[in-house]
């Protein structure tokens, strides 16, 4: 899935889990996914926990994670109590 097609699966509503992305016609957030996948668990042990989802959901997050990770705004990091701006 490239990176515009995460559009198609993940909505964004003021109403829904507080307005944090969702996958499309769930209260399943996105980040939820995300904490799955990099706490090592596989796609098909995601999908066992939540059936609600596809392949392409999952799929749809790494996207919609990676379309966050290009944008040009600066983060601020914290490293020891001080703030830290990674340059763009």
């Amino acid at each position: 899935m490239d990176n515009v097609g995460w559009r198609d699966r993940i909505a964004i509503h003021p109403n829904v889990c507080h307005g944090k992305p969702c996958i499309r016609g769930t209260r399943i957030m996105a980040s939820v996914v995300l904490d799955y996948l990099s706490a090592g668990e596989s796609e098909e042990s995601i999908l066992r926990e939540y059936p609600q989802l596809s392949s392409d959901d999952v799929r749809a997050v790494l996207a919609y994670a990676a379309w966050l990770a290009h944008e040009e705004e600066q983060l601020p990091l914290f490293t020891d109590g001080m703030p830290f701006v990674i340059p763009a």
